[in-house]
């Protein structure tokens, strides 16, 4: 079972983008068909709300709620796990600290720079490639 948290940026790309074959789309699928379990906790899924229900995202509650439901239905809601660590952006602090949660789970993002380097901070195609789907 791979565990994984979603950062909000790449729940963003794979729906404002579309593109079947995006390392973003094939992410947020693998969710759809239980290759990967998401993380989440109340946080996260407040962030998600808020910032896909922005205007001009163009995002309709049909796909927001369709999305929520996989993520809940599929995933494990959890409690984050505190650390002393500086983040650019403290708000990302949650899908950091929620990653920690769960040995072996990961961090997929679009902004590693946001994050502590660490080997469970991913991005989409380096997700592709630790699941064999390169």
């Amino acid at each position: 079972m791979i565990y994984v948290v979603i950062d909000t940026n790449v729940l963003v790309s794979a729906l404002f983008t579309r593109k079947p074959d995006s390392a973003t789309t094939k992410v947020v699928e693998f969710i759809v068909t239980g290759k990967i379990t998401p993380l989440y906790n109340s946080e996260i899924m407040a962030e998600y709300q808020e910032v896909l229900s922005r205007e001009h995202f163009h995002i309709t509650e049909n796909e927001r709620n369709t999305l929520f439901n996989h993520i809940r239905k599929k995933g494990i809601a959890v409690e984050r796990v505190s650390v002393d660590t500086l983040f650019i952006d403290e708000s990302d602090r949650v899908f950091y600290e929620v990653t920690l949660s769960k040995e072996d789970s990961f961090l997929v993002t679009g902004n590693l720079k946001h994050f502590p380097i660490d080997p469970r901070v991913v991005t989409p195609a380096q997700m592709l490639q630790i699941l064999g789907e390169e």
